[in-house]
């Protein structure tokens, strides 16, 4: 793929971070697209239009990407894109290490130092973010967003639109269901099931 002008929605600190990845991958024009008026003046970015402008003129770029952090709210615009067969492409830090084994999905990120192990799915626009270690085997399916320092172990399934904190361990073969928040630092070592908050050293469901 050409790697000419790429439009990212989102100026934010999420946006900002996903952009540096693009430039250090070879993308030679980084432009923003953001409802917040002026969100990054002060970053000197090059702000276009809002998201109706995105989705509009999406197809004019080489690639377009969502930097959203919330699931949900990212997944409501990369639908549109992919109904619209938008250029929609994935993007990958050059430190991070991603078997050849393994698929990573259109629209996801996959920040500084992460590892994915062999034989593992990632989703659409998911966020396998800085220094996280998701191991062989695994599946984690669209709209996903795994955070700094997790590390699953093999055999891990993480259903759609789940969160997985800061930190947090998951042991081998393990299921969490879809739309789950799993709390910072808790060790997971037994499946979640779907639309709960678990929390803790064993993670336990919050009532």
């Amino acid at each position: 793929m050409t790697k000419r002008n790429l439009a990212i929605f989102g100026a934010g600190r999420h946006g900002r971070v996903v952009a540096e990845i693009a430039s250090l991958i070879g993308w030679s024009k980084i432009v923003f697209f953001d409802d917040r008026p002026n969100h990054s003046d002060k970053k000197k970015l090059l702000v276009c239009g809002n998201k109706a402008d995105f989705i509009s003129q999406s197809s004019h770029f080489d690639g377009c990407f969502v930097a959203i952090g919330n699931n949900s709210d990212r997944s409501e615009i990369v639908k549109i894109l992919l109904s619209s067969e938008a250029p929609l492409v994935s993007l990958i830090h050059p430190s991070a290490i991603v078997s050849q084994y393994s698929e990573v999905g259109a629209g996801t990120v996959v920040m500084a130092g992460a590892i994915i192990n062999p034989f593992t799915k990632i989703g659409i626009s998911s966020i396998i973010n800085t220094g996280s270690t998701i191991d062989h085997d695994n599946v984690l399916h669209d709209y996903v967003h795994i955070s700094p320092g997790v590390n699953t172990a093999g055999g891990v399934t993480v259903g759609k639109f789940s969160w997985v904190g800061i930190g947090a361990s998951v042991i081998n073969s393990i299921m969490i269901g879809d739309n789950v928040i799993i709390g910072a630092g808790s060790v997971v070592i037994k499946d979640i099931p779907d639309n709960v908050t678990a929390l803790g050293s064993p993670a336990k469901i919050r009532e």
